[in-house]
């Protein structure tokens, strides 16, 4: 991979993403609770093809928590596990196929995920397809997050269907549906996605099966949208006839180069915004945004910048090798941050307990939001397979989200963060004067002591590696994911045909 940083090139708007579409209809969804009851009605209603993209799905969650009834029924009466519903939703449309696209490397993440999928797709109904996904650079992931029903009506956001992402906005401490399947305790989880209904859908549609088509190559016929709407009953409309952007990143591989539409859908929203940026991220460390806004700071009279991340990685080896290079870029923003602003918070409970930040939001201004599956880091921006929708010049709902976000936050009423910000002016005047220094709220993020491991991770994007244009596709040669899964599969076969041999001595 070459050195130079990506060039940011003079473009017009529709230049900047894949396809621009109408949405008839277009909501914006806070964690996985909301998410999982519209997706249950969602998929209920499909009648021809079903399509999930995942980073993964583990098949055996409760989609609604402690919900469950003796026989294991949720209260819409099917089965609440979500490899049970999955196959009540078969039987309920008898012309339903369902096409389940998951990534390869969780063979290796989470081994004990993979195995339901493929029973189900091997014993269960014909009409259920399953299938990991290869078809990227060796160590690179597929991170989509879509589900389209009959292309009528489409989510794409950050929400996997997996342990530990359910969650309330309430994030309550202690919250007794908020359990792994072991029963021990997950950490408070914040999530976004979006939902949209028309055209927009049917692209979401078109993007999930030409990436079914890479992975398996299968082409699929895309269905006849509805002529009547599947949006749930409960859930509202956001707004109606606006036009969504669908921005992709996608790693060369083979003869096929980079894409990166999102990074360049970001760096020309942190480029035009004229008075706030407001980022929600798994992480902050991406070169390329990070040069971006330290120029912003620079300037005399730029946009305010604010940032919600973690306190914590998932794990530590994570945190070494991600929050280095956060704190690397913290460093360098601070003394560009001659104005005082740039703000970077993490989200805790009325406990005190942090909330793990796992929505990818970006919103410019009131006048442009970016959600999808994209992180702040390198690998989405270059490295990694994502999904992005951008909706623009929609200032009511643009304003409206991010105060619904910050009032949760912050644990205020939508209306007391609207009048703090009139009589602030500012977004960190108002942010500043509604945080408190106890219980929920949100809470300063300073720098984590550096360890050796993380100097030496950060030092050679060890996790955090892209590819910029120009670099050579070299996953085409050498060693892929597939190679590394069969090789482990050999070496387990051979190991139990030794143990077994050894028996037989």
């Amino acid at each position: 991979m070459s050195n130079d940083k990506t060039k940011t090139p003079t473009k017009t708007d529709h230049d900047l993403y894949w396809r621009v579409e109408r949405a008839d209809d277009f909501a914006l969804i806070v964690d996985a609770c909301a998410y999982f009851i519209c997706l249950r009605k969602v998929m209920l209603a499909a009648q021809r093809q079903l399509l999930m993209i995942g980073w993964d799905f583990d098949l055996e969650i409760e989609m609604m928590p402690g919900e469950s009834d003796a026989e294991g029924r949720a209260p819409d009466g099917f089965p609440n596990k979500l490899g049970p519903f999955i196959e009540a939703v078969l039987e309920q449309n008898e012309d339903l196929h369902i096409y389940m696209l998951k990534w390869n490397g969780s063979a290796l993440v989470a081994p004990g995920r993979v195995l339901p999928g493929a029973m189900l797709a091997t014993f269960g109904s014909a009409r259920i397809h399953f299938a990991l996904d290869s078809h990227h650079p060796f160590g690179a992931c597929h991170h989509q997050k879509i589900v389209v029903a009959d292309d009528s009506m489409a989510f794409c956001g950050g929400i996997d269907m997996t342990e530990e992402r359910w969650d309330t906005s309430e994030h309550l401490p202690d919250d007794p549906r908020r359990v792994k399947k072991d029963g021990s305790p997950s950490e408070p989880w914040h999530d976004a996605t979006s939902a949209m209904s028309g055209p927009a859908a049917v692209a979401l549609g078109d993007l999930s099966r030409e990436r079914w088509k890479r992975a398996r190559n299968e082409v699929l016929d895309a269905p006849i949208p509805h002529e009547d709407t599947i949006w749930p009953d409960d859930l509202d409309v956001d707004v109606s006839g606006i036009e969504v952007a669908i921005a992709r990143t996608v790693p060369p591989f083979d003869d096929s180069p980079l894409i990166n539409e999102i990074e360049q859908a970001f760096l020309h929203a942190i480029e035009s915004a004229r008075d706030s940026i407001y980022i929600e991220s798994q992480y902050f460390a991406c070169d390329t945004i990070c040069d971006a806004v330290e120029q912003r700071l620079k300037e005399d009279g730029g946009p305010q910048i604010v940032v919600l991340n973690p306190k914590y990685a998932l794990s530590a080896f994570e945190d070494d090798a991600m929050h280095e290079q956060r704190d690397r870029m913290l460093s360098r923003l601070s003394e560009a941050d001659h104005e005082d602003r740039f703000r970077i918070f993490y989200p805790v409970t009325s406990a005190e307990q942090p909330i793990y930040v796992h929505a990818k939001i970006l919103i410019a201004d009131t006048s442009t939001l970016h959600i999808g599956s994209a992180n702040i880091n390198n690998r989405s921006m270059g490295f990694d397979t994502e999904c992005n929708v951008v909706v623009r010049d929609q200032d009511d709902l643009v304003a409206g989200f991010r105060t619904r976000l910050l009032a949760e936050h912050l644990d205020v009423s939508a209306q007391e963060f609207e009048e703090a910000l009139a009589r602030e002016e500012t977004l960190i005047g108002a942010i500043e004067t509604l945080k408190t220094p106890g219980g929920r709220g949100l809470r300063t993020l300073s720098d984590r002591e550096s360890t050796l491991r993380g100097q030496l991770l950060a030092e050679t994007d060890f996790m955090n590696p892209r590819y910029h244009h120009g670099d050579e596709p070299s996953a085409g040669q050498g060693i892929r994911p597939r190679h590394i899964a069969v090789t482990v599969a050999l070496a387990g076969a051979a190991y139990l045909g030794w143990r077994l041999w050894g028996r037989r001595d």
